[in-house]
């Protein structure tokens, strides 16, 4: 590695740079024009008592009539005051040849003065007007500049102005390596090829390879982007300079295009190193030709492809970016040439997330025997920052409870904190409407377990939680899956639709406890027919695409009003056909209903074990009816 030019620097300006020794200059111009406009303009005026202008016959008016309190004679004009205290007023007047002047005040008794010109001392006066003013502002700017210096520590990636980027160094006590990252083999995979290169170059230079000069993460937020770029560093022990792109839109202000040559230029000399730019779309973004809403924006993004397109693939230098919203990037900063590859970072599969599980468990005092497997199967849908948070709330769960250890029933119970927010302990209920939640709740879990193929039953608690939920039933995969079938996606909606019917069905009333279960039922019964082609009119044709997949964006519509129409009539009769299976699945087992909804009544929360227990003896042989 060649050698650090810049390690000796102490602070955030060097005189031997002439970027720095600008900057000296600049600073202290403004300084002295600071001091000059204050003296010309301001202080004269803080200091001047108020004046009023007048003549020279209302001055002598003002002295027969014996108003004059004291008379100031001076070489160009003469001031005089009339009125004592708070009464107080000032005049003045100008200078006019009237030899009888004193001796008429003298006659009026009223005291008069004239000013004695002496030479001023030049050296005094102006160290008094700007030395001293000067001196003022260098020693409050160098403490200034010595603060900013402490608090940069003279690190990381320099940009006019004293601006710094973070910079990450693999030998500090946090090194991170591709063992901390758990759940993305493939991307893991994907990077292998960069660390080799900036670990040993000359193999590549020997063939004529080049290295990719960037390489694009992209993947739903928390899915540990930034910290597969760090794992890169730290596998391949070179420096690693983090910038995000807000970061870029705040520093780069009238200056841009010169900061992001600069930005090249440190990197160059610290290479090899690894440049990782969080959140690229900031800066990124399409031009489109439009009206320009961020023109600076645009001169930096023009500025960062004229970089990308000069520099050499195989100097030490890669640029890592990482976005969850790569559809928004403008073509140009995707091509050959510039960003080379995509990795996807997606969300971890089941054997990801148990992965994950046990990589964060490391740092926490767990119990024996935890369960990772259920753990993980609980958690679909979750990243891996999801997880950290999940095993952090167990962790202070069980300080809460006075353990010096997490156990399964910490995580469990986080788990649902995550999901449902924490108990509500002080929320009234009235009986009636405790026995409609149970009922609800059970409705829900019933319909799931009389279907064929539906997710079995875990939990099922009618204690209130903070994200306003009165209940939920939990239903945990045995397996992963990554398809969903026409006939699972239908058995979802008539679970869904179980607990309306049970309140139906039992009460002959319905109530608003059933609002998010019918916006669920909604959208995937809407999904169902203008995405997936799972309607037997409109078949393949896709009727709406989904937008911002990674931030799980809304949907634009590709048909015209009448087809839409068309599309919530199918979408009406789609969740009222899975209401019915659900309610004729009720009313089928009303009894076991009933007895399951007392039990819940009872205890508050049960496992699915307790449920199926239940269930069992009498489930149904018989296959329910599918689409």
């Amino acid at each position: 590695m060649p050698p650090d030019k810049d390690k000796n620097r102490k602070g955030p300006s060097n005189p031997r740079d002439p970027q720095d020794r600008r900057n000296f200059i600049y600073y202290y111009g403004l300084a002295l024009l600071v001091v000059l406009l204050l003296n010309w303009f301001v202080f004269p005026r803080m200091f001047e008592p108020p004046v009023e202008l007048t003549s020279y016959s209302e001055f002598l008016s003002h002295v027969e009539k014996g108003e004059v309190a004291a008379v100031d004679l001076q070489p160009n004009q003469i001031v005089y005051r009339i009125g004592e205290g708070e009464e107080t007023r000032l005049y003045k007047t100008g200078v006019v040849e009237d030899p009888g002047l004193a001796e008429r005040l003298q006659q009026a008794d009223i005291p008069f003065a004239a000013e004695i010109q002496e030479t001023p001392n030049v050296f005094l006066t102006l160290l008094l007007s700007y030395g001293i003013p000067i001196l003022f502002f260098i020693i409050i700017g160098r403490m200034i500049a010595r603060n900013m210096a402490g608090k940069m520590g003279g690190g990381g990636l320099s940009f006019g102005g004293g601006q710094t980027g973070k910079m990450y160094v693999p030998d500090d006590s946090d090194k991170k390596s591709f063992a901390d990252v758990a759940g993305q083999d493939e991307a893991k995979e994907s990077l292998l090829e960069i660390v080799d290169y900036l670990a040993r170059p000359q193999r590549y230079e020997a063939v004529g390879a080049r290295c990719p000069k960037g390489i694009l993460l992209v993947g739903p937020p928390g899915t540990g982007k930034t910290l597969l770029a760090k794992a890169v560093a730290g596998e391949a022990h070179v420096p690693f300079f983090s910038i995000s792109g807000s970061e870029f839109v705040e520093m780069f202000v009238g200056r841009g295009a010169a900061r992001v040559r600069e930005l090249f230029d440190q990197a160059n000399k610290k290479a090899p190193c690894i440049v990782f730019i969080d959140e690229i779309d900031t800066i990124g973004k399409k031009r489109d030709g439009g009206v320009i809403g961020n023109d600076e924006r645009e001169q930096t993004l023009n500025q960062l492809l004229a970089e990308m397109d000069g520099f050499e693939a195989n100097n030490g230098v890669v640029i890592l970016a990482a976005t969850n919203r790569p559809e928004t990037l403008d073509p140009a900063l995707l091509r050959p040439g510039r960003f080379d590859r995509q990795v996807p970072v997606e969300l971890p599969d089941l054997n990801g997330r148990v992965a994950i599980f046990r990589v964060h468990a490391k740092g926490y005092q767990m119990e024996e025997g935890i369960d990772y497997d259920l753990l993980g199967r609980a958690t679909a849908g979750a990243s891996g920052a999801d997880i950290a948070n999940i095993v952090n709330e167990g962790a202070l769960r069980a300080v809460r409870m006075n353990r010096n250890k997490v156990s399964q029933a910490d995580l469990e119970e986080s788990i649902e904190v995550v999901i449902a927010g924490q108990q509500r302990k002080n929320a009234i209920l009235s009986d009636e409407e405790k026995r409609i939640i149970a009922y609800h709740e059970i409705g829900h879990a019933l319909v799931a377990a009389k279907q064929t193929g539906s997710a079995p039953v875990h939990k099922i608690t009618i204690v209130p939680r903070t994200s306003g939920a009165l209940g939920y039933t939990m239903q945990v995969d045995e397996e992963e899956k990554s398809l969903v079938s026409k006939n699972d996606a239908f058995r979802k909606l008539a679970t869904y639709a179980g607990g309306r019917a049970a309140e139906a069905l039992v009460f002959g009333d319905i109530t608003t406890g059933a609002a998010n279960d019918i916006q669920q039922m909604t959208r995937v019964a809407r999904a169902m027919i203008t995405q997936y082609g799972m309607s037997d009119d409109f078949g393949m044709m896709a009727i709406e695409e989904q937008t911002n997949p990674y931030l799980q964006g809304g949907t634009v519509t590709n048909a015209s009003q009448e087809t839409l129409k068309d599309v919530d009539d199918q979408v009406k009769a789609l969740v009222q056909k899975a209401y019915d299976t659900a309610y004729g699945i009720l009313a089928e087992h009303r009894p076991l209903l009933d007895r399951l909804a007392e039990y819940l009544l009872e205890k508050e929360t049960i496992t699915g074990k307790e449920f199926m227990d239940i269930i069992e003896p009498e489930r149904s042989e018989t296959e329910n009816e599918t689409i």
